[in-house]
């Protein structure tokens, strides 16, 4: 169970950078693009975010329930 939350957690950090790098290439080069489209890029990365922290904690919770 550990093994497939800690690869969920690596592809949720890969999302979070991935959208990360792409609006911070994308308002670099000049191509802001509309305000709507920027916004729709925070959301992904703040969802991503939130997924790669609920697995965290779900990964200590499942440590910690195995180490009783």
């Amino acid at each position: 169970m550990q093994i497939f939350l800690a690869i969920l957690l690596v592809a949720a950090m890969g999302a979070t950078a991935y959208v990360l790098v792409r609006g911070v290439v994308t308002m670099a080069s000049g191509r802001v693009g509309s305000s709507e489209q920027q916004q729709q890029w925070m959301r992904k990365r703040v969802l991503f975010q939130a997924v790669a922290i609920i697995l965290v904690i779900l990964i200590l919770v499942v440590a910690g329930a195995a180490g009783r």
